[in-house]
């Protein structure tokens, strides 16, 4: 219960500062705000068993809806916020959370954040396209070999640490710039380099990303990137998504889930492109 509260009270700090700095909605009506709720709800759910996060569904989707690509991003990190710590509240209570290499790589990862948000003021949405759709298609591949990744870690000493140090920060600057997270480098990291279990992976790469979110939400939020409603209901929806999806992870089939994921992430990487193209053509 504890935690729950602790979802709300992240949720109403992001209220606060979002309602200080950011701009009215483009979001207009009930349906489309039933909607976006939604699309934060199955997306955080589906991000979290993985231990990615939403925004990967979330920022293309409102890419395509015409949101600019910096609030987009700033949009997405506050339902990852919320959703990461929902997700955390329940993985928690199962134990799966390693919290010393969480807290490091989110502590890292932090400058990171703040210095990825400054560079997506700048982003051309095409540009920023083709770059997001390089990044799903990785995100895809690695949700589909991700059973296959081993468990012992394959480097010792000082060079685990400067690889783990050097993909922490660089997992913050892409967590801001494009507003999912930083799992996605999380993740392989934990696994393949520290050798930590896919079980406690996912969950202590969730935890990790309460820290890069708040962080990159902050900054955003200081660059005037916010469309506060919009991001509002992405992380009210980001709530439910954490809290389901980090129930749904023990008894999902995870195969199933892995190729549909991977699947939906090609086909949006290559519509962003096709869209890329098009521009470009005209």
């Amino acid at each position: 219960m504890i935690w729950i509260v602790v979802a709300a009270a992240v949720l109403a700090a992001t209220a606060t500062l979002l309602g200080a700095y950011g701009e009215p909605t483009a979001v207009p009506g009930a349906w489309a705000y039933a909607g976006t709720v939604a699309l934060a709800v199955g997306a955080s759910a589906v991000g979290s068993m993985v231990g990615l996060g939403g925004g990967l569904i979330m920022v293309p989707v409102l890419i395509f809806t015409g949101v600019p690509p910096p609030v987009a991003a700033a949009a997405s990190l506050a339902a990852t916020l919320t959703n990461a710590t929902s997700s955390t509240a329940t993985y928690a209570r199962q134990n799966r959370i390693d919290y010393r290499e969480g807290i490091k790589m989110g502590a890292v990862a932090t400058p990171g954040s703040v210095l990825g948000a400054v560079w997506s003021s700048g982003a051309e949405p095409g540009i920023f396209g083709v770059l997001l759709a390089m990044t799903l298609i990785a995100a895809a591949g690695y949700i589909f070999v991700r059973s296959r990744l081993s468990h012992r870690s394959i480097l010792h000493g000082g060079t685990m640490i400067v690889l783990s140090t050097s993909a922490s920060f660089f997992a913050g600057m892409v967590s801001a710039f494009f507003g999912i997270g930083g799992g996605i480098i999380f993740v392989p990291l934990l696994v393949v380099v520290l050798g930590m279990s896919m079980m406690r992976a996912a969950p202590t790469s969730m935890f990790a990303l309460i820290l890069t979110s708040t962080a990159g939400v902050a900054a955003h939020s200081l660059l005037g990137h916010t469309d506060a409603v919009l991001a509002l209901l992405l992380a009210a929806g980001g709530i439910l998504g954490g809290l389901t999806g980090a129930r749904l992870s023990l008894v999902v089939g995870e195969r199933y889930l892995r190729v549909m994921v991977a699947v939906l992430m090609s086909g949006v990487a290559a519509k962003l492109v096709w869209d890329a193209l098009s521009a470009n053509a005209q």
